[in-house]
This record gives structure tokens, sequence and C-alpha cells, in this order.
């Protein structure tokens, strides 16, 4: 896992784990819900390998977030290459 995070993501991993404790639902529902609000998202990307994988993807698209909490989830993060590719993808900026 240390290929895929760097230090800057735990505090931004953090927050989404508190997020899904707070809702009731696992941290995996509270980041594909977080990709489908962005706009341009029609669909995000999963790999389940058993079904209760399947079964939270499914019901992360019933999860509506507050400003509030997007807010929380997104004030940490920054933007970085995308880590665990060689070589690295940096992020577009549009």
């Amino acid at each position: 896992l240390q290929k895929m995070y760097g230090p800057d993501d735990v505090p931004v991993i953090d927050r989404c784990v508190e997020l899904a404790k707070r809702r009731g639902v696992s941290p995996a529902q509270i980041a594909t819900a977080w990709t489908l609000h962005k706009p341009g998202v029609n669909a995000t990307l999963i790999g389940p390998t058993e079904m209760f994988h399947m079964d939270e993807a499914v019901a992360a698209l019933d999860i509506k977030f507050t400003d509030e909490e997007l807010n929380f989830l997104e004030e940490l993060y920054r933007p970085h290459p995308l880590l665990g590719l060689d070589p690295p993808v940096h992020p577009r900026r549009d």
C-alpha cells in the first residue's frame, strides 16, 4: 500500500473513515459515492472480489453528501501524481 498512497493522503483517508463511521457505512462506500459526486463522472471503476463488495458499491449510489461533508472530505487533499504506476501519471490541470 505504501506505493499507492503518499504521506499527504493519510489525513484524507482518515477523514473518509471518520465520515463512514458517522454515516454507518464503509469507507469504500464513501469513496465510491464521493467519486460519483464529481462533475463529469458517469461511472466509477470498482473491482469486487466478493459479493459484499458489489453490494456496497451499489448502496453507495444512494449516498448524498451535504456541502459540509464534501468540504470535510476534500479540504486536506493535495493533488499529486498517481502513485503505484510506472511511470507516474500526473493529474490534469483543467
